[in-house]
Parts: C-alpha cells; sequence; structure tokens
C-alpha cells in the first residue's frame, strides 16, 4: 500500500500527464461502484491495460471508489430500478433483453444497471474535476506543504525512502 501511495505521489509532483492520471481516476470510478465481475468492468479494465493512464492512480481511486459505492448503493439501486420499471422503457428494455450481450452485461439487474448509469454520467464531471484537483495540487498544495515541519519528517521516513526508489532520486526535492 506505500509503494501505492507512494506512486501516486510521484506522479502527482512529477511531469506526469495531469489528463493520464484524470482518466485514470475517472475510470477508477466507472469500475468500482459496479460489482467486480460485470461485463462493462472487464471492458474498462482491458481499456486501462490498453491505453496510457497512470495505473497506480487508478487502483487507488478503485480502492477509495469502492468504498464509497457502499454508501450510494441505495442511490444506485434507486436509479436502475426507476429505469428499469419505466413505463416509457418497457419496451426498450424488452427488446434488449432479447439480445445476449444486454443478459451477459446483466443489465436487468437493478444495482449492475444503475452503476452503469450512474457511472457513465458521473465519469466525465469526475475526470474534470481530478483534473482541477491536480492541476492545483501541482501549483498550490505541493508548495505549501513544503513549508511544514512534518513533511520534513516525513522525509526521513521508509515511505521517503520508497518514494525516492521509485522516482530514481530525482525527484527528491519534490515531496
Amino acid at each position: 500500500m506505500l509503494t501505492l501511495l507512494a506512486k501516486l505521489f510521484h506522479a502527482l509532483n512529477s511531469d506526469s500527464s495531469i489528463r493520464q492520471i484524470a482518466l485514470a481516476i475517472a475510470l477508477g470510478f466507472f469500475f468500482a461502484l459496479a460489482p467486480f465481475f460485470s461485463l462493462h468492468n472487464w471492458v474498462i479494465f482491458f481499456f486501462v491495460l490498453l491505453i496510457k493512464v497512470h495505473l497506480g492512480s487508478f487502483i487507488l481511486s478503485v480502492g477509495f471508489f469502492s468504498a464509497l459505492s457502499y454508501l450510494l448503493s441505495p442511490l444506485i439501486v434507486w436509479l436502475g430500478e426507476s429505469l428499469l420499471t419505466a413505463p416509457v422503457l418497457t419496451s426498450f428494455f424488452t427488446t434488449m433483453y432479447q439480445l445476449t450481450w444486454f443478459k451477459l452485461a446483466h443489465w436487468h439487474h437493478t444495482y449492475t444497471f444503475g452503476a452503469f448509469v450512474l457511472g457513465l454520467v458521473l465519469s466525465v464531471p469526475i475526470y474534470f474535476l481530478a483534473k482541477v484537483f491536480v492541476e492545483k495540487y501541482r501549483v498550490h498544495i505541493m508548495a505549501f506543504f513544503q513549508k511544514f515541519k512534518i513533511v520534513q519528517a516525513l522525509k526521513a521516513s521508509k515511505f521517503y525512502k520508497i518514494y525516492l526508489s521509485i522516482s530514481g532520486n530525482n525527484m527528491g526535492a519534490s515531496l
């Protein structure tokens, strides 16, 4: 866990693309909402492996948003149930249920479909929020925290040694 955290701080402090980190966080949010073995999670997972995103940020965001998804469970179930039982959409979902991929995706389950829709809707704002957060972190927060004595104490810890080993000692002044 310390290694993943160190990699995240390395990405935040380095010249890694802000878009790559923000996309990893947004995809981690989308991935974390639904059950692990859902079809769209496998698609997201292979997409993350194919494109260039920060894998440490993806893993940490999956962990964080998985914990958050337990709090969002009632909202997810309500959203899925209200969409699946809406009279206007009944004929649409009846037609979709005849397709094999719809059955494989388990979008007939209220939680899975609600998580897919919520993830689809909120992943775009989360991408832009994460992008702004990383930009603000690099400009303001990183410089602000350099002044604290706790940061100086952290530089003497095992965590900082892991951070230096990951960064190749070229980022020693960044934390």
